[in-house]
């Protein structure tokens, strides 16, 4: 069983920044990237934070990006038939919806995104090994700049919205992750 959170991560991620691009070069979308990633990873933690959580969504899969395609205006061609198309987009069935919109959360609020990160240190994934989210929950303006649509309240709202109440359930005050 997989037990490793790395495709939903890396294809919720790559939905994220696909869909909120850097304006920027090179340096612009690696930070874009970069914070994005931390977003996902803080947020797929949340949802799945024990191995057996991880194990089942990995069996199950995590439901794709359409979605949220549908939700951004994300044009048809993803959905195209064929062998081609079905190469190209297979990575869109990675993509975690809650996750992204738990993501889409902490990007626009960086205290939600500290409280977040903060219910996080007793879980099983943080003991595997010394993690920090800097750009995620203290970003700077070089960060900001980088990620400007990425981190827009009002452009992610419409995916932010879609599951914010799950979300702020999972970080009531005195509830501990289980490990």
């Amino acid at each position: 069983m997989l037990a490793d959170l790395s495709p939903l991560i890396a294809a919720t991620t790559q939905w994220l920044t696909y869909s909120y691009p850097s304006g920027g070069g090179a340096l612009d979308s690696t930070l874009s990237d970069v914070q994005a990633r931390q977003g996902v990873t803080v947020a797929a933690w949340l949802r799945y934070p024990t191995p057996m959580d991880a194990a089942l969504v990995g069996m199950a899969g995590p439901g794709g990006s359409a979605r949220l395609d549908w939700i951004t205006g994300a044009d048809g061609a993803a959905y195209e038939t064929g062998a081609d198309a079905a190469d190209e987009y297979a990575w869109r069935t990675w993509v975690d919806e809650v996750v992204a919109s738990w993501a889409a959360c902490l990007l626009i609020d960086s205290a939600l995104a500290t409280t977040a990160v903060a219910a996080l240190a007793d879980c099983g994934h943080m003991a595997r090994s010394p993690v920090e989210f800097r750009r995620l929950v203290a970003p700077d303006e070089r960060d900001r700049r980088a990620a400007a649509l990425l981190r827009h309240p009002d452009l992610l709202a419409p995916i932010a919205d879609l599951h914010r109440a799950g979300l702020m359930d999972r970080l009531k005050p005195g509830e501990a992750l289980t490990a």
